[in-house]
């Protein structure tokens, strides 16, 4: 896939936050998923409702969104940025690694990384990237959430803490209906 390095008009370049701030700004956020989400099941509006809540309150983040697990490769799946990637093998880029590892991946410079294995580029304009992987209540992978910015060193532990809370949250502590993996 070719990508231009000029940004879409309908995209915005990142804004850093850095500590009390980005907390702040993480809590507002996870106070508006809860109360959008209370005693939703649907794991596709869930993870929409997701995407658009953190874009809204953490202005670093540039592409945000889910890559699901479906015939044993990740696919993209509710998104909000410019082009995802379609589909992803396990262990390829800094998703497939956060899905075959199962855990979370912070990169604080993808263009650092070894380009078509360690990093997939799919829009030039991202810097930086986390991945964290997504479980159902059952404890099987059903894809993973991931977030770039066009800054580097956009991620940090607190992002960490707070996009795994989320994820434990809104995927784990329920059942979910109309997701199949």
């Amino acid at each position: 896939m070719s990508a231009s390095a000029e940004m879409p008009y309908f995209i915005r370049p990142s804004v850093g936050l850095k500590g009390e701030e980005k907390k702040a700004a993480y809590e507002e956020a996870m106070s508006a998923i809860r109360a959008n989400l209370k005693g939703e099941t649907n794991a596709v509006l869930k993870m929409s409702t997701i995407n658009g809540l953190l874009k809204t309150h953490l202005p670093y983040f540039y592409w945000v969104g889910f890559y699901l697990v479906q015939n044993g490769k990740l696919s993209v799946g509710p998104y909000q940025g410019t082009l995802g990637c379609l589909h992803i093998a396990f262990g390829r880029g800094v998703c497939g690694r956060a899905a075959a590892e199962r855990t979370t991946q912070i990169v604080a410079d993808v263009h650092a990384l070894e380009q078509g294995a360690a990093h997939i580029a799919c829009d030039p304009n991202s810097a930086s990237e986390i991945v964290v992987p997504v479980f159902n209540r059952d404890g099987h992978l059903i894809g993973v959430f991931d977030v770039d910015s066009t800054e580097p060193n956009s991620f940090d532990e607190t992002d960490q803490y707070y996009l795994e809370t989320i994820m434990r949250e809104q995927f784990c502590a329920s059942p979910l209906t109309t997701f199949s993996v």
